[in-house]
């Protein structure tokens, strides 16, 4: 099966041989990672870019509900705020998407047909990952099956942390050939990595293996998305598109809840992968809470005043 990096064919040709090529890459300096990240946190932005950061950041939110206590009411619900965050003011950007389990699929379709918002779905047993690679493979023919056109998958972080990284890698490849149009945000969960070296091992896994996009977290552990691990993840993104030609989204989930965050993450992204990476194709926030404040904010942009928590809708 090949994969969609050619010119490192040799490093995935066994599992010494990526084990080789993973220690090879250089070493995280942890705490030059995290002055840079803090660093670049500290821009600050004017009004009207701070207009344009809103509305990017808006466009780039996959809207989220990954609870046990679903519904399809409230899944056409979210639905219906993907495709007009704000009633009040058409102008508005949609969201990028609408992420859901495998069984709500059929719902957001449904829901969102003609809308331009893509229907994304967590599989390959989320969030733990703990199941057959069959189990795995049959819950993303379903999800695209069912009409989604982007699969979340999580890594085996099992396998990855007890050095079967070859394991991880087939994973990937084995998932996304049964995406088909589908594409594939890998997921590291990396708060469960515990280094920064792992986390840029884990990123150069997924990219070597065809991920569209490569994502922080689940957004179901103490540790998500934070500015050092995101940047780490850029990084890499940057490197592989320099080594090989092929561009690869970012994907930061869990904890970024409000405007300030968000435009501290689009910062990292124009500072270090380039504006190539500022469009909802090449990145995205994993998020829930994150487009109410968004939209407080444009709000009180738009009208000089803040009209608070009761003005957006409650998710």
């Amino acid at each position: 099966m090949p994969t969609t990096a050619p010119a490192f064919a040799d490093a995935t040709a066994s599992d010494s041989a990526l084990r080789r090529f993973l220690f090879g890459l250089p070493g995280v300096d942890a705490v030059g990672l995290e002055a840079r990240a803090a660093s670049l946190g500290t821009r600050s932005i004017k009004t009207t870019a701070k207009a344009y950061a809103i509305d990017l950041a808006i466009s780039m939110i996959d809207l989220t509900t990954l609870e046990g206590a679903d519904t399809p009411g409230k899944v056409r619900a979210l639905a219906a705020k993907a495709v007009n965050p704000d009633p009040t003011d058409r102008t508005t950007p949609r969201t990028a998407a609408v992420c859901v389990y495998p069984d709500m699929v059929p719902t957001a379709a449904a829901a969102l047909a003609g809308s331009g918002v893509k229907v994304a779905s967590v599989a390959t047993a989320f969030p733990a990952g703990r199941a057959a690679l069959d189990v795995k493979l049959a819950d993303v023919r379903d999800a695209v099956a069912a009409g989604a056109d982007e699969i979340d998958m999580v890594i085996d972080r099992g396998a990855f942390l007890s050095g079967r990284f070859l394991k991880v890698y087939e994973e990937i490849l084995a998932v996304k050939a049964e995406c088909g149009p589908a594409r594939l945000k890998v997921i590291f969960e990396t708060g469960e990595l515990s280094t920064y070296d792992n986390i840029r091992r884990a990123s150069w896994i997924g990219m070597l293996a065809g991920a569209d996009f490569i994502k922080t977290s689940t957004g179901k552990v103490a540790t998500n998305a934070t500015p050092a691990n995101t940047l780490l993840m850029l990084e890499a993104v940057r490197d592989f598109r320099a080594a090989t030609g092929v561009q690869i989204g970012v994907k930061p989930a869990g904890g970024i809840r409000t405007t300030k965050d968000a435009v501290k993450f689009l910062v990292l992204v124009k500072e270090t992968a380039g504006e190539d990476w500022l469009d909802p194709h090449w990145f995205r926030f994993g998020a829930s809470s994150l487009l109410n404040d968004l939209l407080m904010q444009r709000q009180k942009l738009s009208t000089g005043r803040y009209s608070g928590p009761d003005y957006v809708t409650v998710d």
